[in-house]
C-alpha cells in the first residue's frame, strides 16, 4: 500500500511538472507567434486552361466527342446483362438481377480498339495494369490526351515539382466490391487480390498520373458526389492562384455502370425509368417529362496552368478560370432545399470572385440531372441570381447533359470543356 501512494505521489508529482512544462511552451508559442509577424501577402495568380482531355459515352477523345456532339449524336442505350460486370457470378443469378433493374438504360464509353473507341488493351489489362481499376484506366486515358494537348511533358526536375494532379471520383470501383464480397461469400478469402485496396481507392486515379509523368506537386483527390468535377478544377485552381503550383492537371473519372451501382441508384429513386424502351429520349434537362436522371460513365481531364508560365513558354489558351464558388445548403442527404439557397450560395461566391457583375454571364451550362426537384430548384436559384437579366434573352441556358448525361461526379467538368470548345468554335477565341 506505501509503495502504492508512494507511486501515486511521483505521478501526481510529475502530472504538475508536465502541466508547467506544457504551459510554458503554449506561452512561448504565442510570443513567438506574435512577434513573427502575418505571413507575407501575395496577389492571386490567374490560371488558364492550356489542355483538355475527354473519355465519353460519345466517344474516347476530345475530336471525337466533339464531332458527336456536333451532329447531334446520342450516347444513351439499352444495358444488357453483360453490362453488369457480374462474371463471376451464376449465369441465373446475372439475369434475375437484371431483370430486377427498374432503370436499364445508360451511358456507356464504346470499347474497341479502333479510333474513338476506348482501348481496354492499352490502359487495363496489361500486366503492369492489375492496380488499374477502370475508373482509374479513364483517367490516364483523358490526362493523356490533356497533357499531350497543352503540350506539357516535362523532364526538369523543377518543373515536375511545380506540376500537380487533382482527379477526383465519386465511386471508384464499386464492381471490384460486388466481386470481393462474392469471394467472401464462397470462403475463398484467399483468393482475394491484393491488389483489391489500391483499385478501390478514389485517390489512386490521381495518385497513377502523377506516378506516370513523375509529377511531384501537389496530389488531391475530392470525392464530393456530383461536385466532385467541380471541386477537382477549382481546388487545382486555388493551388496555382497561391502559389502551389504552377501547372496542374485537374478532373474527374467515373465508371458506375454496374449491377450494385445502378441497383443502388434505382433504390433510391434517382434514375429514370419511363424510357426503358427509347433510350436516347431519357436524359431530358428541364423537360415536363423527365424522370430521374442517367448513369453514365467517362473521365474529362483539363491542363490548368499559371498565365504568365503559360504566355513563357507559348501555349495555346483556351479560357481564363476566373472564379470558383462552392457551398452546402445544410439540408438532406440528397434532395436540394427548395429555396435553391446552396447553388444561390455557389453561384454568388464564383461570380464574386470573377470580379464579374452577373449582367456580363451571357451563358450558363446547367447541372440539370433531369430530376423533377433539381430542375426546378436550380432554375429558380439561376433567376434568384441574375434576376431580370435570367428573362431578357441575354443571358442563354441549356444542359449538354442530354447527349451524355449524368457521370456522378464529373459532369461539370465534361460540361466545362464542352463550352471551351463551343466558345474557341464559335469565337476563335485565345487569350
Amino acid at each position: 500500500m506505501k509503495m502504492w501512494g508512494f507511486g501515486n505521489g511521483i505521478h501526481h508529482y510529475f502530472s504538475k511538472i508536465r502541466r508547467q512544462h506544457h504551459n510554458q511552451l503554449l506561452g512561448r508559442l504565442f510570443s513567438s507567434s506574435a512577434a513573427f509577424g502575418p505571413p507575407p501577402s501575395r496577389p492571386l495568380r490567374r490560371v488558364v486552361v492550356t489542355g483538355l482531355g475527354l473519355v465519353t459515352p460519345l466517344g474516347c477523345g476530345v475530336e471525337t466527342t466533339w464531332k458527336c456532339l456536333t451532329a447531334g449524336q446520342c450516347g444513351v442505350r439499352a444495358i444488357t446483362p453483360e453490362d453488369l460486370k457480374m462474371d463471376g457470378f451464376d449465369k441465373d443469378i446475372q439475369l434475375l438481377t437484371f431483370d430486377q433493374l427498374a432503370s436499364k438504360v445508360a451511358a456507356i464509353v464504346p470499347c474497341g480498339s479502333n479510333a474513338g473507341e476506348f482501348n481496354e488493351a492499352l490502359w487495363l489489362n496489361s500486366k503492369d495494369h492489375r492496380s488499374i481499376a477502370r475508373f482509374i484506366g479513364y483517367a490516364l486515358c483523358a490526362a493523356d490526351e490533356a497533357l499531350k494537348a497543352a503540350n506539357w511533358l516535362p523532364s526538369e526536375q523543377n518543373e515536375k515539382e511545380k506540376t500537380g494532379v487533382s482527379i477526383g471520383a465519386g465511386t471508384g470501383s464499386i464492381c471490384d466490391i460486388l466481386d470481393a464480397s462474392r469471394i467472401i461469400c464462397e470462403k475463398r478469402l484467399r483468393r482475394l487480390s491484393p491488389f483489391f485496396i489500391p483499385r478501390i481507392l478514389i485517390n489512386m486515379a490521381s495518385g497513377h498520373v502523377s506516378m506516370t509523368y513523375g509529377f511531384q506537386g501537389p496530389n488531391h483527390a475530392a470525392v464530393t458526389a456530383c461536385a466532385t468535377g467541380a471541386h477537382s478544377i477549382g481546388d487545382a485552381a486555388r493551388m496555382i492562384q497561391f502559389g502551389d503550383a504552377d501547372v496542374m492537371v485537374a478532373g474527374g473519372t467515373e465508371a458506375s455502370i454496374d449491377a450494385l451501382s445502378i441497383a443502388g441508384f434505382c433504390r433510391s429513386r434517382a434514375l429514370t425509368t419511363k424510357y426503358n424502351s427509347v433510350p436516347e429520349e431519357a436524359s431530358r434537362p428541364f423537360d415536363c417529362g423527365r424522370d430521374g436522371f442517367v448513369i453514365a460513365e467517362g473521365s474529362g481531364i483539363m491542363v490548368l496552368e499559371e498565365l504568365e508560365h503559360a504566355q513563357r513558354r507559348g501555349a495555346k489558351i483556351y479560357a481564363e478560370l476566373r472564379g470558383y464558388g462552392m457551398s452546402g445548403d445544410a439540408y438532406h442527404i440528397t434532395q436540394p432545399h427548395a429555396d435553391g439557397r446552396g447553388a444561390i450560395l455557389a453561384m454568388t461566391r464564383a461570380l464574386e470572385q470573377s470580379g464579374l457583375h452577373p449582367n456580363q454571364v451571357d451563358y450558363i451550362n446547367a447541372h440539370a440531372t433531369s430530376t423533377p426537384l433539381g430542375d426546378a430548384v436550380e432554375a429558380n436559384a439561376i433567376k434568384s441570381v441574375f434576376s431580370t437579366h435570367a428573362t431578357s434573352g441575354s443571358l442563354a441556358l441549356s444542359s449538354t447533359k442530354e447527349l451524355y448525361v449524368d457521370l456522378l461526379l464529373h459532369v461539370e467538368l465534361q460540361d466545362l470543356e464542352i463550352v471551351i470548345l463551343l466558345n474557341n468554335y464559335f469565337c476563335n477565341y485565345i487569350c
